[in-house]
C-alpha cells in the first residue's frame, strides 16, 4: 500500500495517509510487452507441429468402370488412363467426357515420391473441368499383429 504526503499542511510535517488509486501505467507497459512476444512467436509455433498422419485402407472397392484413372508419376508427369497427358489437355478432355456422363467420377493415383505442389496442380485441373466427384486410389496397408 501507498503513502504520499498530505498536501494540506503547510509546515514542514508531513502527515502520511494510504493512497488508494493504482498506478496501471506499469501493468500496461508490461501487457503490451507480452503482447508483442505473443506475436513475434505464435507464426514460429504453428509452423513447428509435428503431425504423423494415418495410414489408410480401403473402404470399398472401386469399380475402375465408371470412372476415369487420372495418374501422377513420381517425375510430375500426368496420364489419363494410359496415355500421357498435359493438364489443359486433361481439363478438356474431362470437360468432353463430362458432356457425354452426367455422373463423372475421377480418381486419382498418384505416386508417393510426387510433390505435393504437383498433386494439387492436377486436383485444380480436374476441379475446373467440372467433375464433382474425385476419389483417391491408395495402397491397402499390411494387416499388422495384435502384439505388435
Amino acid at each position: 500500500m501507498a503513502l504520499r504526503a498530505n498536501s494540506r499542511l503547510n509546515s514542514g510535517e508531513t502527515d502520511f495517509q494510504t493512497m488508494s488509486e493504482i498506478n496501471v501505467t506499469p501493468l500496461v507497459d508490461v501487457m503490451l510487452v507480452l503482447l508483442t512476444i505473443f506475436m513475434v512467436t505464435a507464426p514460429f509455433m504453428l509452423q513447428s507441429v509435428k503431425v504423423k498422419l494415418p495410414e489408410t485402407s480401403p473402404v470399398a472397392a472401386l469399380n475402375p468402370a465408371q470412372a476415369l484413372v487420372v495418374s501422377v508419376q513420381p517425375d510430375g508427369s500426368a496420364f489419363l488412363g494410359r496415355d500421357a497427358i498435359a493438364l489443359p489437355e486433361l481439363e478438356a478432355r474431362l470437360k468432353a467426357e463430362l458432356a457425354r456422363t452426367v455422373e463423372l467420377t475421377v480418381q486419382l493415383r498418384a505416386d508417393s515420391g510426387v510433390p505435393y505442389g504437383r498433386i494439387t496442380e492436377v486436383m485444380a485441373a480436374i476441379s475446373r473441368s467440372g467433375v464433382a466427384k474425385l476419389s483417391f486410389v491408395t495402397a491397402a496397408t499390411p494387416q499388422r499383429q495384435a502384439g505388435k
